[in-house]
């Protein structure tokens, strides 16, 4: 991994020193929960751009509290960090962030409580996501989305993602792209770690917070662009499986995969086979807001 730095145990500390016993509480029982953030180098500007940290790391601690953490942090806090972090190894690419809480301590014992906290974080080179972003076939697959009284999806919470890997290697090893994956009441709840978003009768829908999906900052930035920018119709329900057969877009967010475009369901065609007019105008402005070229949205750039 071509980095040189990490925050690790309250400072910023070689690459190579951040490092945890194979004993420790997070690695054995999945008692951890991780962020990503993307920042995005602007050429022109000369300039790297971290995008909504506040919102992206608030959501951190939220991951946080629902594994009984007691961190020493703020989302205002977490960014100074990660800014820092940043000009400690100048990037000038893209990169992807990933912060990390988890139960530090060594030792066996399933529990929350009573157990040491830390925080890790650290950034690479990052370009994209999956191998055909352009036109991904999906499918959806045997396994169900954990449901919120199980483990909760709103939060990334490390021990979860078991459930994902199982969802994105079986679709791969089937020769698929990515998988839609159910909730328990039979509904599409997101992607392996991407929200799902479809366009039906010119009305742009994707399924609430309370269908076990992860609370994405993309998802929450795409809806306010497609509202206030493109001005099309945008609500929040529940999508059934056979609705991604016949609808004429379909896309997933992610601060990973950004706008992934799906051109097929099952080996069925979705719309017209290529990328809709409303998924690609709104890639293009995510790219653009991202990257810090529109002036309205510049207050959810942070720059480094």
């Amino acid at each position: 991994m071509n980095t040189a730095h990490a925050y690790f145990e309250g400072k910023i500390v070689p690459f190579g020193d951040a490092k945890v016993s194979i004993a420790t509480h997070g690695l054995n029982y999945g008692t951890a929960a991780f962020g990503g953030l993307r920042g995005y180098w602007n050429e022109s500007q000369k300039k790297l751009f971290v995008f909504r940290p506040l919102d992206h790391f608030k959501r951190f601690l939220h991951s946080s509290k629902m594994l009984c953490m007691e961190l020493p942090h703020t989302p205002e806090s977490l960014t100074q960090v990660t800014l820092d972090l940043l000009r400690a190894d100048n990037w000038q690419q893209d990169v992807y962030v990933r912060p990390l809480c988890y139960k530090a301590d060594a030792g066996i014992g399933v529990r929350l409580h009573d157990l040491r906290d830390e925080v890790s974080i650290f950034a690479t080179p990052f370009g994209a996501y999956g191998k055909n972003e352009d036109g991904a076939h999906v499918t959806i697959s045997s396994w169900r989305r954990i449901d919120d009284n199980v483990i909760p999806a709103r939060g990334k919470i490390s021990g979860a993602y078991a459930n994902s890997a199982l969802i994105k290697t079986d679709a791969i090893r089937a020769g698929f792209d990515e998988a839609l994956v159910l909730d328990q009441n039979g509904h599409i709840s997101e992607g392996t770690a991407m929200n799902v978003f479809m366009v039906r009768d010119g009305v742009l829908i994707t399924p609430p917070v309370t269908d076990n999906i992860l609370e994405g900052i993309t998802r929450r930035t795409v809806l306010e662009l497609a509202r206030e920018e493109l001005k099309i119709p945008v609500v929040e329900r529940s999508i059934d499986r056979t609705e991604t057969y016949v609808c004429e877009e379909l896309f997933l967010t992610g601060t990973a995969a950004q706008v992934t475009v799906v051109t097929k369901v099952d080996f069925r065609q979705v719309g017209s086979g290529q990328p809709g007019e409303v998924t690609l105008k709104l890639r293009k402005l995510f790219d653009d807001v991202v990257h810090g070229r529109v002036e309205k949205y510049a207050h959810w750039n942070v720059g480094v």
